[in-house]
């Protein structure tokens, strides 16, 4: 229980349905700042998350736990998040929270208390397969991740790590609810968190600016702002701290009265130099049909059939372009897509679907 109101929602369906629920709230580790005042909190939200996640049991008369997870998530997500940004990469925390947090950590723990099952707010769905003969009916059972219904809140893009022991131990309560029908949920059992506003930013820990949170680890480190034609126009602190198609984060410094927004085309990580432009049509970088895998994870277990037609996604929320799957070598693929991809960016999911299944996925290289 994040304190929000998707996941209180899911927890009073739980326990209407008939399910012996404990809320747990997960406490990791939260970012400081050197430069602020004591080593003030970025975003100090925990205590008043929690709180609400408290409130929420205490209405719905059900035990409440608050579960330790700062090293877990200080190893796998920020230092993460600080090594990819070291070498020019633009990891997806959220991903690696679901990995290794909520579906690690958690999920570990949880099934060691004697639960049968964890849940979230997750907006996904889950559907079981069994085999096709009589006697088989039962056994062999296989779980697909299916895209939640409401399609603008849809969270399966973030889950596509996960195997078939977690879906088999697991429940997204909300995953075939829209939006603006939890909230009315929320009212109508009477919880606190009806109208609080969604969280937003990196997960579990709210709203930060990146770059400000990124100098506390990486040092900043001076670089030219570059034009099409390679005439320096700026300045910036360093480009690992930004992201292609990005238009702030930088100074320019040979304005004209008329100039329109730069965007960042392209960056090279080794002479710290990017080079940006007022045509965002024109960012260069990785603008392929084919991209390459790493830490590929298929949902099923195995890959699906290499013969058929797929669609993915290689950012959050982008409208999914069909492709095909490609495998090289062993446990290496390829997506080929049938149109040209803009702007992919090394350290983000790509995801693969067959209509509503999530497939898996893995990390863009």
């Amino acid at each position: 229980m994040s304190g929000g109101v998707d996941s209180s929602v899911s927890t009073a369906l739980l326990k209407n349905q008939g399910y012996d629920v404990t809320g747990v709230f997960i406490k990791v580790w939260q970012p400081y700042s050197a430069e602020a005042p004591k080593g003030r909190p970025f975003e100090c939200t925990w205590k008043q998350d929690r709180l609400d996640a408290m409130r929420v049991c205490a209405r719905l008369d059900i035990p409440f736990f608050t579960l330790n997870l700062e090293k877990e998530y200080k190893k796998e997500v920020v230092d993460y998040m600080i090594r990819e940004y070291k070498v020019g990469k633009t990891p997806n925390p959220d991903v690696m929270c679901n990995k290794y947090v909520k579906f690690g950590g958690f999920f570990d723990w949880a099934m060691k208390q004697g639960a049968d099952f964890v849940a979230t707010g997750h907006y996904t769905r889950i559907a079981e397969k069994c085999g096709l003969n009589a006697d088989q009916r039962g056994k062999n059972k296989k779980y697909q991740l299916l895209a939640g219904d409401d399609k603008n809140k849809d969270q399966s893009y973030f889950l596509w790590t996960l195997t078939q022991k977690q879906l088999s131990k697991t429940l997204f309560p909300v995953g075939d609810i829209e939006k603006p029908e939890v909230r009315k949920l929320a009212e109508k059992f009477g919880l606190s968190t009806a109208v609080k506003k969604d969280s937003q930013g990196l997960c579990f820990i709210g709203k930060i600016d990146i770059k400000d949170f990124l100098k506390n680890y990486i040092k900043e480190k001076k670089g030219k702002v570059l034009d099409e034609n390679e005439k320096v126009i700026g300045e910036h602190d360093g480009a690992f701290y930004l992201t292609i198609g990005q238009r702030h984060g930088f100074k320019i410094t040979e304005k004209t009265p008329n100039d329109l927004p730069y965007y960042i085309i392209n960056k090279n990580i080794k002479n710290n130099t990017i080079t940006v432009s007022q045509d965002s049509k024109k960012i260069i970088e990785n603008n392929s049909k084919i991209i390459v895998l790493n830490n590929i994870n298929w949902i099923s277990g195995q890959a699906p059939d290499l013969s058929k037609k797929y669609s993915a996604r290689i950012r959050y929320r982008q409208p999914l372009e069909e492709c095909k799957i490609i495998e090289k070598s062993a446990g290496k693929f390829e997506l080929h897509f049938t149109k040209s991809q803009k702007a992919i960016t090394s350290g983000q999911s790509a995801v693969i679907y067959d209509k509503e299944v999530c497939l898996g996925g893995g990390i863009i290289n």
